[in-house]
């Protein structure tokens, strides 16, 4: 048998494993050792899978996950996700559906602390929802919001979805990370504007509520203050210069931690409970990240990644249009895969494909985690609008489905204008490492 039939039947067993719910890093590590094993032998299989997972267990670089996930969960913890949506509704809440663009805001805020779209769409779930059942919006539009916002957990830098990336593909963290800014800005706006058109479309889906004077606008400013604080020093540190993306993980958890204490928001058993989910998380990205490095070298030396690009390339699409085929195949692929394992399994045999095309790898590592976030919303899988959904029990899943199809549009608008203009994402970081 060939080695490319080996690498076809390794991506059968693979999937076969996943619908039987095996964890997707326990399914790569299991099919990446069985495939060497068959193409090399047992020992190559073995020093594969003890160096690979030495080397992820050693690299200080990854210490940013763990770091950042801590960061997001003592914010969450000390109230200042409350204090930046107190804020955003302070300044937006007058308009019509102000309080779901007041929600996107603070989705976007927390996720510069998080990296987790998971735990922003819970965090701000938790804060908004009741607030808009107050104010009696319509509940497709509240959960839709909740939802879609919390998608730009892993847009807007820090995310973890870059840092996963980056591993993958030996690219700059930093870069990623500054690359991911105006795009994520730009989707947020587009999640607005979204909401603005459907306010003025139909009046009762959000309310306008009252309107804030100055001074309270101000004070809750002041309130968010130790958030916008960190935020501006992590990832403004990364931009100037001042830290690498390892040492301003390592200032945000420190400075998240000093307000919390500040706060007096932690006890011994909440501080227990913060770092057991920072470790269960982290140790969830380690094990992805390590069967990751498993799965790849079975994949290269298959040659099975390889054959696809020629293949690809001798359709004659052209580079534009064989990037449109990629995405389109993610965004299909989106609908029953978990973000993270779409990412692990696709990129070791498409990433040589858009090298060879001439592809900025930075750029289509933005476009990629906007498609993983297209995906968060996805049915049937999309995790979140499962967790929408144990936040918002009275809210049947069609109307969660159907309130989140706007912004799946916006997400696809924001998709086009990336790929139009390229320079959106690269901007920022190719005049930073100018």
């Amino acid at each position: 048998m060939s080695g490319e039939m080996i690498g076809v039947w390794g991506i059968v067993a693979l999937f076969v494993l996943l619908a039987l719910r095996t964890p997707v890093s326990i399914a790569m590590i299991l099919v990446g050792t069985a495939g060497i094993a068959i193409l090399n032998n047992e020992r190559a299989a073995l020093a594969t899978l003890g160096g690979e997972t030495w080397v992820i267990l050693t690299n200080p670089t990854l210490t940013v996950i763990p770091l950042f996930i801590l960061m997001g969960n003592l914010a969450s913890a000390s109230g200042m996700s409350r204090n930046l949506y107190d804020a955003a509704y302070a300044w937006v809440g007058h308009w019509r559906g102000g309080l779901a663009s007041a929600t996107i805001v603070g989705c976007s805020g927390f996720a510069a602390l998080s990296g987790s779209s998971v735990a922003s769409a819970i965090t701000m779930g938790r804060v908004a929802l009741p607030e808009m059942e107050r104010f009696r919006y319509d509940n497709r539009l509240a959960t839709g919001a909740v939802a879609a916002g919390g998608t730009l957990g892993i847009l807007i830098p820090p995310s973890t979805g870059f840092i996963i990336y980056a591993v993958l593909t030996e690219e700059s963290i930093g870069r990623l990370f500054i690359a991911g800014i105006l795009p994520g800005i730009l989707l947020a706006i587009l999640f607005i504007i979204t909401i603005t058109l459907l306010t003025t479309w139909r009046a009762g889906y959000g309310p306008a509520g009252p309107r804030s004077g100055l001074r309270h606008r101000l004070a809750t400013l002041v309130a968010a203050g130790p958030l916008i604080g960190i935020i501006a020093v992590t990832i403004g540190g990364i931009y100037i210069g001042a830290f690498t993306p390892m040492e301003a993980a390592g200032v945000g958890a420190v400075l998240a931690f000093a307000v919390a204490l500040a706060r007096r928001s932690l006890s011994w058993a909440s501080t227990g409970q913060i770092l057991l989910a920072t470790v269960r998380t982290s140790a969830m990205s380690y094990m992805i990240l390590i069967g990751a490095h498993v799965f790849s070298p079975f994949l290269a030396r298959s040659q099975l990644p390889d054959l696809l690009t020629e293949s690809v390339m001798a359709l004659g699409f052209g580079p534009y249009g064989t990037l449109a085929l990629i995405l389109l195949a993610f965004i299909i692929l989106g609908t029953f895969l978990e973000g993270f394992a779409m990412l692990v399994l696709t990129l070791p045999i498409v990433f040589p494909l858009i090298v060879g095309l001439g592809f900025d790898p930075i750029w289509f590592g933005v476009l990629m985690v906007i498609v993983l976030e297209m995906g968060l919303i996805t049915p049937p899988v999309g995790v979140n609008v499962f967790v929408v959904k144990s936040i918002a029990p009275g809210v049947s899943m069609n109307r969660v489905f159907a309130g989140i199809a706007p912004f799946w549009v916006a997400m696809l608008v924001c998709l086009a204008i990336l790929v139009a203009f390229p320079e959106i994402a690269l901007f920022l970081p190719d005049h930073m490492f100018d």
